[in-house]
């Protein structure tokens, strides 16, 4: 007999999950994870620390004062050492949830790095040597750590990852940010928030070239608000670090022949999933150039007692796709009826504003040739918004003009995160514009803006 029936290698959302809902069918289950505490990159290096400093830099900056905030780091009055303070109370509460709830459902925590020996045999090597463990199952939620070239010289000093960001030593006066994707654009605007001068630089034309154009342009317009130069169409080059009297900067060249100088450097651009040491060798499977896996809609590999989830099988990669891919996995691996992921789920960026969507946006409709009209709610028009002082907002709703049915929603504003369920519920169970038209909202709350963009977009067929 097998030591355990499933075992689950890394402890991220998709895995703690998979594990979980395999105890709760009966299964002996253990988790592997290399890490000294278990969450996985979501909890030390990724969505949770991310956002914990966000929301410290936001209450920094209560209130703006973007010369005093300005003054403050460039005197060292507010250092990265205060914003990072209350990540590590929020990433220590995260760690005990999860552990807590691994330990009440009899998920064993095995510390160390595996790699398969053979079909049913993982080897796990940590600090007191190594030891062999047999599964029936296995689910691979590895992650993805950021791509680092090798002709950029990365120091944990001011040339630097996305993950080394919670080491930063000081908060620096300029910054460049190579990458428009996710999580450069989320973390530019936060330090153009604290009135670091940055520069964030795009190979493409856009700035998250997947948003909704409207949504898109609104939020280039803040960055730009907020002192921020964006470089589209560019490629990196090469990046030196040049030591000063008083401390070091960056000289970044881009292949246009630009030169660029700045106190630090941030990286942004591509993530690797982390299966090079898997021994995939072993067990006939192959991760593409990418180190990721492919899967089919059951989450299976090609080698049938072996399962993927989350980061490392690619889109969408979000927490919350990862977490349910991993309950599937493991109702599919054990015959338990389970339901599909839903056609629709939202998307989180949490830049400064903040964005979420759901559905399809213009551009996706136009190149379906799929009709559509639109609907739109100003923050500025909305009460609530007037109480916050978010005048810049915007709600945004696409449906088709003969059966009203709702095709997308795009928010950017205070709350979007929080706000688009509201669209993805009525999406989901086929519901209407006449829905939000309907419908009494909470007055006053940001909420209305639904029914506010449902009239607005209404009048328009008329």
């Amino acid at each position: 007999m097998s030591d355990f029936q499933l075992c689950v290698i890394g402890s991220g959302p998709g895995g703690q999950k998979a594990a979980i809902q395999a105890a709760k069918l009966g299964k002996k289950v253990c988790l592997v994870e290399r890490m000294e505490q278990v969450g996985g990159v979501a909890i030390h290096t990724g969505t949770i620390p991310s956002k914990a400093l966000r929301q410290a830099i936001m209450e920094a900056t209560g209130g703006i004062d973007h010369l005093r905030v300005r003054a403050e780091v460039k005197t060292g009055k507010l250092t990265i050492g205060e914003l990072m303070a209350a990540c590590q109370r929020i990433i220590a509460t995260e760690m005990e949830i999860v552990r807590v709830q691994l330990r009440r459902n009899g998920v064993e925590l095995i510390r160390g790095f595996g790699s398969f020996k053979n079909q049913s045999t993982l080897l796990v090597k940590n600090s007191e040597g190594e030891k062999e463990l047999t599964a029936d199952h296995f689910i691979i939620a590895v992650g993805t750590e950021p791509v680092r070239p090798d002709f950029i010289p990365f120091d944990d000093d001011c040339i630097l990852t996305s993950d080394d960001l919670l080491i930063m030593k000081r908060l620096p006066e300029s910054l460049i940010v190579v990458g428009g994707g996710v999580i450069g654009t989320e973390f530019a605007s936060m330090f153009a928030r604290l009135g670091i001068r940055v520069t964030l630089v795009v190979c493409g034309q856009r700035v998250l070239g997947f948003l909704d154009l409207q949504i898109g342009e609104a939020l280039q317009y803040h960055m730009r608000n907020r002192g921020m130069t964006l470089r589209f169409g560019e490629e990196l080059k090469s990046v030196k670090k040049i030591d000063g009297a008083d401390k070091p900067s960056v000289e970044v060249c881009l292949k246009s022949g630009k030169c660029l100088q700045a106190d630090a450097f941030l990286y942004c651009q591509g993530r690797q999933g982390v299966t090079e040491s898997l021994g995939l060798e072993n067990v006939g499977l192959t991760a593409d150039k990418r180190g990721c896996l492919t899967v089919d809609d059951n989450f299976q590999t090609t080698n049938p007692d072996i399962y993927a989830v989350g980061d490392v099988i690619g889109f969408p990669a979000l927490a919350s796709t990862s977490m349910n891919q991993g309950r599937l996995a493991s109702c599919h691996m054990f015959n338990k009826p389970r339901h599909k992921l839903r056609k629709y789920f939202p998307f989180g960026i949490y830049s400064i504003p903040e964005i979420s969507m759901v559905g399809d946006t213009e551009e996706e409709l136009t190149e379906k040739g799929v009709p559509f009209e639109t609907g739109c709610a100003g923050y500025k028009e909305i009460a609530r918004g007037q109480l916050i002082g978010d005048d810049v907002g915007l709600l945004k709703i696409l449906f088709h003009p003969q059966s009203r049915e709702v095709l997308g929603v795009h928010i950017i504003g205070t709350g979007a995160t929080e706000l688009i369920h509201i669209g993805q519920a009525v999406m989901a169970l086929d519901g209407r514009l006449d829905y939000f038209i309907d419908s009494a909202f909470n007055y006053p709350t940001l909420a209305e803006g639904y029914r506010v963009a449902a009239l607005n977009g209404a009048n328009k067929l008329r």
